[in-house]
This record gives structure tokens, sequence and C-alpha cells, in this order.
């Protein structure tokens, strides 16, 4: 997929450099909050369940639509050790614990490997059983083949009915659709991503900030779009580490620091951003780091950026066949640092 830095014209006047602030509340209320959202990112409910008692009124009386906001988009370890707390969460929890079933061969069926062959209609099939289960996560994969199949509508529904529950990954699939759509529904995909980002899921932030850069569906805010990059960074996200260096460099809703932007430039570089990786390349030339710079710009010519060819093959007529060598190896045997993509 290619990446992609601002989406606004480059001709746009920028925001002036405004420093990060931070609201100091250092009330009961705002500490509870707090933990509340910790909690809801964690797919578990505000308060712990209370242990069965011997009346009508244990976990297995639930209603299934409050089981399933509690435990749908548990994984099948969490599933698991749910369901040793006692007979009645156990027998509450089958459902979901079949429903990991499903799911683990849907996505065998999807990717294929291990003497499965690929077959997306076989793997949808999976996905809706569990689905059908209550299991979120298998909601969402059921909404990603439908989204791929071409049938939009039918991954709308499933998007929704996993956010609904309370699932971030759905809330960010649904509030994609919403922006992709034509005519786009804004209004209801910033909300979707407000939800998914204040619980912590990643891409949702970066969408967010993307929307508040480009005052999509929401007032321009040049600082709330910086902070949000740089949740997403910090939570691993490689597309968000480069524009928070953007953000760094160019003093757009943050206060300008080059070492801060040369710090996310590199480790978006390290994670296979290829964008990133020329321009550190570049930075590392004018530093006079030739031989690194060469193994960046490899990389990124290697990535598509035909930019950093034409760079790279100035500075390797500066190297001696050693050292052009030894960063051919280290090109070769680069591996990325794991990210959130």
């Amino acid at each position: 997929m290619k990446q992609k830095s601002w989406s606004c014209s480059s001709g746009s006047p920028h925001f002036a450099p405004l420093p990060f602030i931070k609201k100091r509340n250092n009330s009961p209320t705002s500490k509870k909050q707090s933990k509340t959202r910790i909690s809801y990112f964690n797919s578990a409910p505000n308060q712990p369940p209370s242990p069965p008692s011997s009346s009508n009124s244990g976990f297995s009386a639930l209603p299934n639509d409050v089981l399933a906001r509690i435990a749908g988009s548990f994984t099948l370890p969490n599933l698991r050790a749910a369901s040793l707390v006692c007979r009645a969460w156990r027998d509450a929890l089958k459902p979901l614990r079949e429903a990991m079933g499903f799911l683990k061969w849907g996505k065998k069926f999807k990717h294929g490997g291990g003497g499965v062959k690929a077959d997306l209609s076989k793997a949808l099939d999976y996905f809706l059983e569990g689905a059908a289960r209550g299991s979120t996560l298998a909601m969402v994969d059921a909404g990603l083949i439908y989204w791929e199949i071409g049938k939009k509508e039918n991954a709308v529904v499933w998007y929704r009915r996993a956010a609904e529950l309370g699932d971030t990954a759905g809330q960010c699939n649904l509030a994609i659709s919403f922006l992709q759509a034509n005519p786009s529904n804004t209004k209801e995909a910033i909300e979707w991503l407000y939800k998914a980002s204040v619980s912590g899921h990643v891409r949702a932030q970066y969408q967010l900030a993307l929307c508040l850069h480009q005052g999509r569906g929401v007032e321009q805010n040049s600082q709330g779009a910086a902070r949000w990059y740089s949740r997403a960074a910090q939570g691993g996200y490689v597309r968000a580490m480069y524009n928070t260096s953007l953000c760094y460099s160019l003093g757009e809703g943050v206060w300008q620091s080059h070492v801060l932007a040369r710090k996310w430039m590199k480790r978006a570089a390290d994670r296979g951003h290829s964008r990133a990786q020329f321009e550190h390349g570049l930075t590392l030339f004018s530093e006079g780091d030739l031989m690194k710079a060469v193994v960046y710009l490899e990389l990124a010519t290697r990535a598509g950026e035909t930019a950093a060819a034409h760079v790279k093959r100035v500075i390797l007529h500066r190297l001696s066949s050693t050292s052009r060598d030894r960063a051919m190896h280290l090109a070769d045997t680069w591996l990325a640092k794991p990210s959130s993509r």
C-alpha cells in the first residue's frame, strides 16, 4: 500500500507551532474515568462480575447481549481462564469457546498453509459460525472478507455489530467504511474513531489524527492531530511515527524539534516505512555517515522509492569497495523491527 504523509495540498498554510497542552485534573472522578478506559480497552467489564450466588442471578443468567459485550472480544486463553472460575461461567461461555474453533479454521482457510488450501468462501462460512456464537473477533473477520469480495454493505453490517459490542477493531473498520463511502458519513465516522481511539486502538488514533489534520468531518486542529499521531506512534503504528516526525520537523501542533523529528523518522525507517527510510538516508548523508546512508537508501529503493536510487549511486562512488560490500550485506540481512503497522 502506498504510504502517505499529509493529504492536504502542499500549498496549504501550516498552523502555527503549538505545544502540547495537558489538562491537569487530580479529582477522584478523573481517576475513575481513567481506570474505566483501561478496563474497556482490555475488553473486560468496568467492574469485575461478582461471584455467582446460590440464587438465579449468576453470570450464566445474564442476557445474551450483556454477555456478548463482556466477553465477545475475549481470546481463547481469556475464555479458558474465565471458564475455570465456576460452572456457571463455564456453561455461559461455551458458545464463545466454540466460536474460537470456528475462528481458528476461518483464518486457516483465509490465509492457507499447513496443508490447508486458501478458500475465502469456506473462511467466510467459519467466521459467520463464530460470529453467530457472539465472537466479535469473528464478526470483524467476516466483515473483512465481505469487504474484500466487494459486498461492502454486508461488511458494514458485521462491523457495526462488533462495534456496538465494544470491539475497537470493529469500531475502527466501521469508521473507515463511512469515510470511504460515497457520499461519506464523516460525522458518524468521527464518533466511532473517537470511541476506538480513547480505548487505545492505534489505527483509529492515526485515522482520527488524519481527520483532524485535514479538517475532515471536524474543525481542522493541528494540535489535536499531532497529539493523536503521537499516541498512535507510541503504540507502534508506523505511519503515525512518520507523521509525528513531520509534526516535529515543521512545528505543526507541537514545538519544533529536529532532534525528536530525527528520532521518530528513524523509528519509522527501522520498521519498514519506505519514505522514512529515504528521508533518514538523506539525513545520514548530510551528517556524513555515508555507509549507513547507503543502507537506508537501498532499503527505500527496494521498497519502490525511485528517488532514493539516484542518491544512493552518488554516495556509492565515494565509498571504498569494502564499504560498498558491507553496506549491501547490511541491506540484504536487514529485518524490520516489530510494529503494529
